[in-house]
């Protein structure tokens, strides 16, 4: 069972229209998730053939999101047992996590401005970034 810091299961959802590649969107879930606090250290994610099965995509496209989230180290597969959050803390010191934080920022507010995007509608996306969207949508 995978479940989020809250109990609650922790689920994928696919945007068909958002160009993006599946893989790319799972990867981004879940570190999303993780920035947003609702997944933690210890979390377990669906196994990779539950998540193709749930989403009906190719378990290959899973294993190439946890194989990438494994690289860079925020997930732990553990044989027999499932693939879980890793425990382990972020390798880079806290001014270069900082840096690269205010550069993320900076460019996504000039992007979003220049799509015409307010700061308010921004703020509501990210504080509910799937509000909109059906569950499960492919």
């Amino acid at each position: 069972m995978s479940t989020t810091r809250n109990g609650a299961a922790f689920a994928f959802r696919l945007d068909a229209d958002s160009g993006v590649p599946v893989y790319r969107q799972l990867i981004d879930q879940v570190t999303g998730s993780l920035a947003a606090g609702s997944l933690a250290a210890g979390n377990q994610l669906p196994t990779v053939r539950q998540a193709a099965v749930d989403l009906a995509i190719n378990p290959n496209t899973v294993m190439r999101a946890y194989r990438e989230l494994e690289i860079r180290g925020i997930l732990e597969t553990q044989q027999g047992t499932g693939t879980f959050i890793s425990r382990q803390k972020s390798k880079r010191p806290d001014a270069e996590r900082q840096r690269q934080l205010s550069q993320l920022v900076s460019d996504f507010l000039a992007r979003a401005g220049a799509a015409g995007f307010t700061v308010e509608e921004l703020l509501e996306q990210i504080h509910d970034p799937y509000a909109d969207r059906p569950k499960n949508r492919r």
